[in-house]
């Protein structure tokens, strides 16, 4: 593949990011620190993809786009939403994070079951990405700070959070119940 300016300045910044992470991993993100982390990755894959012209590149990276986002899906629905929804008892933007959560998850599975190259493929690659634009915002801006202000243990729900998402990437989390 042909290195460019752009590409070599979007792979000095992925080690930087990627450096940075693990120094803040070795010390611990609370929980909202390591679900903005997870959005941010997912939203450089988002990037890349649309930089691709190949079909290889675009399989493997929307397969990472799809398996970041169901993991991170489970992580908030099995530990963070129940753990937000007691401690701020904000029904309402919580079901409509589940919702969304939905929705995003059909359209991971219609990607999964097509191939690159089929018909509506990009096109359902940019449509997750647009929704979860929108959910991102919606919890870094209204969700993230409304628990910030709770009494919730961040660092400790980070924790488990970080334990859950190195169990289910490894392939070893059956889902909870």
């Amino acid at each position: 593949m042909p290195t460019n300016a752009k590409t070599k300045a979007k792979t000095a910044a992925a080690r930087k990011t990627k450096t940075k992470i693990q120094r803040t991993r070795s010390e611990g993100m609370n929980a909202v620190e390591l679900l903005k982390h997870d959005h941010r990755e997912v939203e450089e894959y988002f990037e890349e993809y649309e930089d691709l012209e190949g079909g290889a590149g675009k399989a493997e990276l929307s397969a990472k786009i799809c398996q970041a986002l169901k993991v991170h899906t489970q992580i908030e629905e099995e530990i963070f939403y129940p753990a937000a929804r007691e401690a701020t008892g904000d029904d309402d933007l919580l079901d409509e994070a589940v919702v969304e959560h939905a929705g995003a998850k059909r359209l991971i599975e219609e990607i999964e079951s097509m191939e690159i190259g089929d018909d509506l493929y990009d096109a359902k690659i940019r449509v997750l990405r647009e929704q979860i634009k929108h959910h991102v915002k919606e919890e870094e801006e209204e969700l993230f700070p409304e628990v910030e202000r709770s009494d919730m243990d961040l660092k400790a729900l980070g924790k488990e959070l970080e334990d859950r998402k190195m169990e289910l990437m490894s392939g070893t989390g059956a889902a909870r119940r």
